[in-house]
C-alpha cells in the first residue's frame, strides 16, 4: 500500500467514525422523546399544574354559585341590589373563566338544587365561589341565607327554612374543592328578627375551614343599610379589585380597605382567611 492509498483510508475511518457517531445521537434523542411521549400519556387527564410558589394554576377548574335575592314577601319593598349585584358579579366572573351558576330569587328548594348543581362539578383542583345576596340571620353561632319563600316568626324557624352559610361550605370541603371562596352582602336590617328580638344581629362569625376565605359586607354582628347606587357597595369594589394578576386575599383585603374608608369607618366589611396558597381570579 502506498502513501496515498495510507491516507484515503484513514480518512474513510474518520467519516466512518463521524457518521457513527452522529447516528447514535439521533437514536439517543429519538429515545429519550418517546420516553417523555410516553411519560405525559401516563398523566391523568385532569392534572393541573402548580407553581413552584405554591399558587393555583390559573387552568383550574373554577365554579361560581351566585344567588341574588331582592323579592321577599314579608319585606315592605323589594331589595334592587342583590339581583343586580348578581347580573353583575356573574357578567366580571365569566370573563375570567369561571363557570357561573346564576340563582335570582331562589327559594329553598331553589337554594338546594343549585347547591347539588355546584357538588357534581366540583374537582379535586377546583375553586369554588359562593356569593349570596340579600337577607341573612345569624341564629346558635351560624348564618343562614335566607330564601325568598322563608316563613320566620320565631328563631326555630330560621334553621328551618334557612339554608347555613357553614352548610354549604361543608358540602364544598366534603366534594374535595381546592379552595373556596365566599362573599357574602346579607348583613341587612330584615322584616324576620324584629319578630322574636330587639334588633338585627347581622351574621355570625365564621371559622373558615382548610383554604378557605370568606368575605362579609360587615363586621359579625353589625348591619349596614344599602347604598343609593344600582349595585351595593360590597360588589362594586369587589369587581374593581377582579384582575388577572391579583389573588383572592389582595382583592377581598382592598375591598375590606376601600369600604371602611369610603364610609369613614361606617362600614367596615370582615376578611377571615385560612387560605394556604394564592387563589388566583384572574384567567
Amino acid at each position: 500500500m502506498n502513501l496515498r492509498q495510507l491516507q484515503l483510508s484513514r480518512r474513510t475511518i474518520a467519516v466512518c467514525v463521524a457518521v457513527a457517531g452522529t447516528v447514535s445521537l439521533a437514536i439517543g434523542a429519538h429515545a429519550a422523546l418517546n420516553k417523555r411521549t410516553l411519560d405525559v400519556a401516563k398523566e391523568p387527564a385532569g392534572a393541573v399544574a402548580v407553581g413552584s410558589t405554591g399558587s393555583i394554576a390559573a387552568g383550574a377548574s373554577r365554579l361560581a354559585l351566585i344567588i341574588g335575592n331582592g323579592h321577599y314577601p314579608d319585606a315592605s319593598a323589594p331589595l334592587a341590589q342583590p339581583i343586580n349585584d348578581a347580573r353583575t358579579l356573574s357578567s366580571a366572573l365569566r370573563h375570567e373563566g369561571f363557570d357561573v351558576d346564576v340563582v335570582e330569587d331562589a327559594t329553598k328548594d331553589d337554594m338546594f338544587r343549585a347547591v347539588e348543581r355546584m357538588k357534581a362539578k366540583i374537582r379535586p383542583d377546583t375553586v369554588v365561589m359562593l356569593f349570596f345576596g340579600g337577607y341573612g340571620v345569624q341564629v346558635g353561632r351560624e348564618s343562614y341565607m335566607i330564601p325568598v319563600d322563608a316563613t320566620i316568626w320565631k328563631e326555630a324557624d330560621v334553621k328551618r327554612t334557612g339554608v347555613s352559610v357553614e352548610s354549604v361550605l361543608d358540602a364544598m370541603k366534603e366534594r374535595g374543592a381546592k379552595a373556596k371562596l365566599v362573599v357574602l352582602d346579607a348583613s341587612r336590617r330584615n322584616p324576620y328578627e324584629r319578630r322574636f328580638r330587639a334588633f338585627s344581629h347581622g351574621l355570625a362569625p365564621i371559622s373558615p375551614p382548610e383554604n378557605t376565605i370568606v368575605l362579609s359586607s360587615t363586621t359579625p354582628g353589625k348591619v349596614a343599610d344599602d347604598s343609593k347606587g344600582a349595585n351595593s357597595v360590597l360588589v362594586s369594589e369587589l369587581i374593581n379589585n377582579l384582575n388577572a394578576q391579583a389573588g383572592a386575599e389582595t382583592a377581598f383585603n382592598k375591598t375590606r380597605v376601600a369600604i371602611s374608608r369610603a364610609s369613614e369607618g361606617e362600614q367596615v366589611p370582615s376578611v377571615s382567611s385560612s387560605l394556604l396558597e394564592d387563589i388566583k381570579l384572574g384567567g
